[in-house]
């Protein structure tokens, strides 16, 4: 069985072609990660099926997805705790004028440029990865085209924002909410922390996982009021970053900055071990007062707990880095605050799963001529990318596990004999280091001493 055979075992989709055309693809898509369909398809014949797979209405994606979520539940119940990164990835579209379907996009090109509208797909993704970084697989995906409402729609009619006074079910962050509920997939004797960054800092999220006792961590953005003991209370309440500032230090510890090229939306940053001053402490955070659900029910104070974090010496002409960690679970001690540091430490993984997506895969040089053909290309090609980029990693984490895990023995043989030029291979599996670095030399990595990993 190839992988794809035995990833999508499970799989439905009403028509026994179109499952192994499913299979076809992956497998295809693997091979050749890089090319557009015609070049990875081997013949006219496979480009025309993959395009009528793509056209196919009966093609459900979310039974592509469930069979690939119950494969990654059950990988991750091999663990006793596992963290389920959240992120949103925009996928441009723009230069496709003949593309029908899409969404709008803002983009803000910098302090000097008005803001523009690209053309796009929005993709919601929590990936599920181990407290090592090796990614398990996706538990929820989510892709659309964003439909903005029109300027005078965006008011309401006492003048404030729309976005305001609308349910949180009605807005688009209610993503963040729907993706927490696909934890509950993994069984339950493993701990599964949803991790995210500043983009779920809202009320919303945090009751919901106080109501479905799901574990959180989420960077802080709103420098909000706490441990208000009314609605409008005024006395004997602060800001969290004062509240913060007033707490002990705890500690320090050590994370790995990775560094960052200059670009009109972020300044660039060298790559650095950190040291940074730890501190934390628990406050209550109460419901905003202008939730609109104030007059339908009781919006309860939710206890939480921060860990703030910020870098002791940064290289000279460098801002520290600076991180407010919020979560819903206790943190007493120095070693669980530095445990929270090292959970969101990861949630890096999830923007180098994007860049596999976008730089390695290319994916929005695809011309399919609709959004919901291209929404069940980027569905397949996920799934392929969370395999490729696992295959990176595992090298990192585990680099002496036979590469047989992965390869089968065709593929092993016939790569020892390429590389090394010696006709009788090995007669066992080499590791999955040497496995990799083999596959990186023939596509052009040289594997000098000052060379990176590959990938």
């Amino acid at each position: 069985m190839s992988w794809a055979d035995n990833e999508f075992q499970g799989v439905d989709l009403g028509d026994k072609r179109l499952d192994a055309r499913l299979v076809k693809l992956c497998d295809t898509f693997s091979e050749a990660p890089e090319s557009p369909i015609n070049q990875a398809c081997e013949d006219w014949a496979e480009t025309k099926a993959a395009y009528r797979f793509f056209q196919n209405e009966n093609v459900d994606i979310g039974e592509i997805m469930a069979a690939h979520r119950h494969k990654t539940a059950a990988r991750a119940a091999a663990h006793s705790t596992v963290l389920a990164l959240q992120d949103t990835s925009y996928f441009v579209y723009t230069n496709h004028p003949k593309t029908e379907g899409l969404g709008k996009l803002s983009m803000k090109k910098g302090k000097n440029v008005n803001k523009i509208y690209s053309h796009g797909l929005v993709m919601h993704t929590c990936l599920a990865v181990t407290t090592e970084g090796t990614p398990l697989g996706l538990l929820d995906q989510t892709i659309f085209a964003r439909q903005l409402r029109p300027e005078k729609q965006r008011k309401s009619a006492g003048g404030s924002q729309i976005q305001d006074v609308l349910p949180v079910e009605e807005k688009e962050t209610y993503r963040w909410i729907e993706a927490l509920g696909a934890t509950t997939a993994v069984p339950a004797r493993t701990k599964v922390v949803t991790v995210c960054d500043r983009e779920s800092d809202f009320y919303d999220f945090f009751k919901a996982a106080e109501q479905t006792d799901a574990p959180v961590l989420v960077r802080a953005f709103q420098n909000r009021t706490v441990n208000r003991n009314s609605r409008y209370a005024e006395k004997e309440v602060a800001k969290l970053w004062d509240y913060m500032a007033l707490q002990p230090d705890a500690g320090t510890y050590t994370v790995d900055i990775s560094g960052r090229e200059k670009t009109k939306h972020c300044k660039g940053r060298v790559a650095r071990t950190g040291l940074m001053n730890v501190k934390f402490g628990a406050f209550k955070m109460n419901p905003p007062r202008n939730n609109p659900k104030h007059g339908t029910e009781a919006l309860p104070d939710i206890q939480m707990y921060a860990v703030y974090v910020l870098e002791a010496e940064p290289p000279e002409g460098e801002a520290p880095v600076e991180w407010m960690l919020l979560t819903n679970r206790p943190v007493t001690t120095l070693s669980e605050a530095c445990e929270r540091v090292h959970w969101y430490s990861l949630r890096w993984r999830i923007e180098m799963y994007f860049k596999v997506l976008k730089s390695g895969f290319r994916v929005e040089e695809c011309r399919l001529s609709t959004a919901e053909r291209l929404v069940r290309y980027l569905v397949l090609k996920s799934i392929v990318a969370w395999r490729i980029f696992t295959v990176t990693l595992i090298v990192r984490t585990n680099p002496s596990m036979p590469c047989s895990t992965f390869l089968s023995e065709q593929e092993w043989t016939v790569l020892s004999i390429k590389v090394t030029k010696n006709s009788d291979p090995p007669t066992v599996p080499p590791s999955i280091a040497d496995a990799v670095t083999w596959i990186a030399k023939l596509g052009g990595y040289l594997a000098r001493k000052s060379d990176g990993p590959p990938g």
